[in-house]
């Protein structure tokens, strides 16, 4: 069994900042790929940021220069500083990790609950 648990979602008004963190916890020999996904009412799920077990980050366009993605491959955890927050970056964001539970498995995506991001005044 493997879990993702992200923390750190809230209210913050325009020009705040939040740190989310996704531990993921379980039957785990290693994690590849981790990442932060965002779902804002009526709309689909789309990429926020990703982070290779190197450390190789990858950005939406619209987050680059406001926030960063970051893990601790010692905890499984990844984290995402968001600075200057816009009231477009609303919305419930998920944890996904590609998990790795032996040396002779393939990785497989995990995904956590969510956990809520509101910008406003």
């Amino acid at each position: 069994q493997v879990q993702l648990v992200e923390s750190g979602g809230g209210l913050v008004q325009p020009g705040g900042s939040l740190r989310l963190s996704c531990a993921a916890s379980g039957n785990i020999f290693s994690v590849n790929a981790m990442g932060w996904y965002r779902q804002a009412p009526g709309k689909e799920r789309e990429l926020v940021a990703d982070i290779t077990s190197g450390g190789s980050a990858n950005y939406a366009d619209s987050v680059k220069g406001r926030f960063t993605i970051s893990r601790d491959n010692a905890k499984n955890t990844v984290y995402l500083q968001m600075n200057s927050l816009k009231p477009e970056d609303t919305a419930v964001y998920y944890c996904y990790g590609a998990v790795v539970k032996n040396r002779v498995s393939i990785a497989v995506g995990y995904w956590g609950k969510g956990t809520l991001v509101t910008v406003s005044s």
